[in-house]
């Protein structure tokens, strides 16, 4: 079982670094409840876990079922068509 799956099954959202999660979830049309994907650099923890909790607080429950990039200075969300 992959990562996908196992998020899928177990109603969770997809933590990630990786960009190639947005090409698994609109390209090849992967069902996820939601991924939040980081585009902080790794030698500044403090700032990604501030910025995480920003939008923790922002968008709440509404992870679900969005694709959320959080960037050092903004957030984008596009909604997931196909959240499970």
């Amino acid at each position: 079982m992959d990562v996908v799956e196992l998020a899928s099954r177990e109603k969770r959202i997809l933590l990630t670094e990786d960009k190639d999660f947005g090409d698994l979830v609109f390209r090849r049309k992967r069902s996820v409840p939601g991924v939040v994907l980081m585009r902080i650099g790794p030698e500044n923890l403090a700032r990604k876990t501030m910025r995480l909790a920003a939008a923790i607080e922002r968008y709440g429950e509404g992870l679900f079922g969005h694709y959320v990039v959080i960037e050092d200075g903004r957030f984008r969300a596009r909604r997931l068509w196909n959240a499970t």
